[in-house]
């Protein structure tokens, strides 16, 4: 039943001085392959269960000793137990209270006695959430380096034509200095949404997502959707990255920091580099080593070329497959004329820079769009809102036609 790529069986400590509980469950648990640790002291020893190492701790606090409780805190203050799930066990008759007591770092409970096949459901649930939560970028909520790494055996062991790309922020480094991390995170996050509201809108319900770490992301879909969903991630990422330098920066369209040799010099604003790399029938990638190496030697070609791009290696698909370096550009007029809500807002003097920074978080992290989002943190009325959104219409509308005149 457990099948979380553990190779080992699951790791249980129960702690419990209930004697007939112990032999039940050691008998179940044992007989499912599991193995089992008890222990009935009031306060287990740290050092013990650190040499235990379990997946899972199981507290009995039916005995109404509040240091059972107490104890569930230390476990969750520790850096080497804070990640394991708690699972306790509470009397019917109690439940009330005990629950007010829950704040001491509980994952779940279960009534005592616990029927044992329920309790296994319960561990096992409670072991992949953490592994999921584990594995996850705490900055972006997106999977991290271990999934992603089981993601891609998977499409390589299937016979379906894949896509892998690695992601990269040009000139990240720059900006982070001379923004600071906080500001830089934000890049993070807007880069994590960006990519992700792409594959969602123009590719397949399988496709992934994942963040490798820092500016770095990976995604997995199909020779038949990448060229939309690089082209859309990229005209999102050129029009609104820039409007996170301030105005004069903006304006120039560089900033002066130093480069990673440690050189002073005009460094260009944000741009995205996509390097990717096609498996299909025709062509064998025998392991995670060479698809890696392979989207490192594209990234390594894309990354002397100025500006947004994308490339798929040439030397994994069919011949008949033409395919070249993209480098995307947007529409002058969508450049010169448009401008996000947030910056409009802000300019206009509705909101503060403080709640349109806590809208943004909602927008990026949950998907909710910013409008609703300001409204939900009650930073703007519907009619204000309104009033942006017209603003932000009529300029778009006015650059469109300027540029239909000059054509003319």
């Amino acid at each position: 039943m457990y099948n979380i790529n553990m190779k080992n069986a699951l790791r249980i400590l129960i702690i419990t001085d209930d004697k007939s509980l112990e032999s039940v469950l050691d008998f179940c648990f044992d007989g499912w392959g599991y193995e089992v640790f008890f222990d009935d002291a009031a306060e287990p020893d740290m050092a013990r269960i650190m040499k235990i190492a379990p997946d899972v701790i199981v507290v009995d606090a039916c005995s109404g000793d509040e240091s059972r409780l107490e104890f569930c805190s230390k476990l969750k203050e520790d850096f080497v137990t804070s990640y394991v799930p708690v699972i306790i066990l509470v009397n019917k008759r109690h439940l009330r209270q005990q629950l007010l007591d829950l704040r001491h770092g509980v994952d779940d409970y279960l009534i005592k006695p616990p029927d044992p096949l329920e309790l296994r459901i319960r561990i096992e649930m409670a072991v992949k959430r953490s592994q999921q939560s584990f594995y996850a970028s705490p900055l972006t909520g997106l999977p991290g380096g271990i999934v992603i790494e089981d993601m891609l055996k998977k499409r390589m062991e299937s016979d379906i034509s894949f896509i892998a790309g690695q992601v990269d922020i040009d000139n990240f480094k720059s900006f982070n200095d001379k923004y600071g991390y906080l500001k830089g995170d934000r890049v993070i996050m807007q880069t994590a949404y960006m990519l992700t509201t792409s594959i969602r809108s123009l590719g397949n319900k399988n496709d992934f997502v994942g963040h490798i770490g820092g500016d770095d992301f990976m995604i997995i879909t199909t020779p038949d959707k990448y060229n939309a969903i690089c082209q859309n991630f990229i005209c999102m990422f050129d029009t609104i990255t820039p409007f996170l330098y301030n105005d004069e920066d903006r304006k120039k369209g560089y900033i002066i920091a130093k480069d990673r040799s440690d050189k002073i010099r005009k460094l260009p604003l944000m741009s995205v580099t996509v390097a990717l790399v096609m498996k299909n029938c025709d062509q064998q990638i025998n392991s995670l080593i060479e698809l890696n190496d392979r989207i490192a030697e594209v990234k390594q070609y894309l990354k002397k070329i100025p500006g947004s791009k994308y490339l798929a290696d040439r030397r994994v698909v069919k011949q008949n497959d033409h395919l070249q370096v993209q480098v995307f550009n947007n529409d002058e007029s969508l450049v010169k004329n448009y401008k996000p809500l947030g910056q409009i807002l802000i300019e206009k003097n509705v909101v503060t820079t403080e709640q349109l920074d806590k809208a943004l978080k909602v927008h990026w992290r949950r998907g909710v769009l910013l409008g609703e989002a300001l409204k939900e943190l009650g930073a703007i009325t519907d009619d204000k809102l309104t009033e942006a959104l017209l603003y932000q219409e009529e300029s778009l509308e006015k650059g469109s036609s300027n540029q239909a005149e000059t054509i003319a």
